[in-house]
């Protein structure tokens, strides 16, 4: 599976060509997440698929590398047709790496 690293993806949020999307459940993402995260659990993605733009790269992203969350939204996305990537870790290893974080 295609992944995006953490350099990348700064730079992809930075210039604001990309989706991000925290599969994690919603207590996790309020707890803390990738900074401009949107937050839709795997188990609502297919419902919410409609809310995400479809011209832009969606990069999801779950706990780390063996989190099968950020894969089965991938697999989800790319039969519907969207362009996306997973984040090669996860958001420990984000948070790990003092890049930017959001709580809500």
């Amino acid at each position: 599976m295609d992944q995006v690293s953490r350099a990348e993806l700064t730079a992809r949020l930075e210039a604001g060509d990309v989706v991000v999307v925290d599969v994690r459940p919603t207590a996790e993402y309020a707890a803390g997440h990738i900074a401009g995260a949107r937050s839709i659990p795997a188990d609502r993605l297919a419902r919410e698929l409609r809310d995400l733009p479809v011209d832009v790269e969606v990069v999801a992203y779950c706990r780390g590398p063996y989190c099968v969350f950020a894969d089965e939204a991938i697999r989800l996305l790319r039969r519907r047709g969207r362009a996306a990537r997973r984040l090669e870790d996860g958001f420990p290893e984000w948070r790990r790496a003092n890049l930017p974080v959001e709580t809500r």
